[in-house]
């Protein structure tokens, strides 16, 4: 097996994100080789500022996505994303960590544009938009609003999600009206938006990006033949109907209700009982009988 085949076959056994992180670098790899070399080529990946020259460039609106010219900006992207991936796919489906990721990358491309065209007295001058940020910040936010409780490790102590969450919506909101990053501040708040929204209507039964994975669906089999050719599985699963992040709406409930109980049990065992709220007690009574 030469070199090639095992980058692929290594390629292969990456879950969906990772996949992400890969095809990330070696964009970047491509960015870092030729941005000097032909730099008007990445004028059509990056996303303008500009509304009438997105018109003409509307694939930017994801694209721009996988685009990065500095190392730590990518490699901070790439932690994040590594680490969330961890984390969301030990709960969820893959092809939802795609909707959310994709969903809160075009979120975050459109708060960029509507900050530049709609508000140009507080965005001024013209920018264009890279990196992933958006994309991740969609993933975070989501895992933070649908389980804000849930504490990671970090050093010597433990942080809770919505914690994070939380200070680095702040830290974008200030940094919208006075920082360095405008453009890139405004492309988070947007994807955090998305994954904070997703989150809560996910925890309702109503998850937003099944109609979004649809239409990616429909996208790729232009570019796999023999995904069209298979009718008969296409059709199966678009009468799949009643089913919430992958699930049936009774396993959804009963894998949510269950979510919810361990959190609960969790915050006992570290705070005792009386540091539930009101509705927390209330659950649990309703859940033990």
């Amino acid at each position: 097996m030469n070199q090639i085949e095992q980058l692929k076959d290594k390629y292969t056994k990456l879950n969906v994100l990772e996949k992400l992180i890969a095809i990330n670098a070696i964009v970047f790899l491509f960015a870092v080789v030729f941005r000097r070399v032909i730099p008007s080529f990445f004028s059509w990946i990056q996303l303008p500022s500009d509304f009438y020259d997105f018109l003409f460039k509307p694939w930017t609106i994801i694209s721009y996505g996988f685009l990065h010219f500095d190392l730590f900006h990518l490699l901070f992207n790439m932690l994040w994303l590594y680490f969330l991936g961890r984390i969301f796919l030990n709960l969820f489906k893959p092809k939802m960590a795609l909707n959310i990721y994709f969903m809160g990358i075009i979120a975050g491309g459109l708060t960029f544009l509507f900050g530049y065209n709609v508000i140009p007295s507080v965005f001024k001058g013209s920018a264009y938009l890279i990196g992933a940020s958006a994309g991740v910040r969609a993933l975070l936010i989501f895992l933070s609003a649908y389980m804000p409780d849930k504490e990671i490790r970090f050093f010597t102590f433990n942080l809770k999600l919505w914690w994070i969450g939380a200070v680095l919506v702040g830290l974008d909101v200030l940094s919208v009206f006075g920082g360095s990053n405008t453009g890139g501040s405004l492309a988070h708040l947007g994807g955090a938006t998305l994954g904070f929204v997703y989150a809560k209507q996910l925890i309702k039964g109503h998850d937003i990006g099944t109609g979004f994975g649809r239409f990616m669906d429909w996208i790729s089999g232009f570019f796999n033949p023999k995904t069209i050719n298979k009718s008969s599985n296409l059709k199966t699963v678009h009468k799949q109907k009643g089913k919430v992040a992958g699930y049936k709406k009774e396993e959804f409930n009963q894998f949510n209700n269950q979510k919810k109980i361990d959190l609960i049990l969790d915050k006992i065992s570290k705070s005792g009982y009386d540091s539930l709220s009101k509705e927390e007690k209330e659950f649990l009574f309703k859940a033990g009988k």
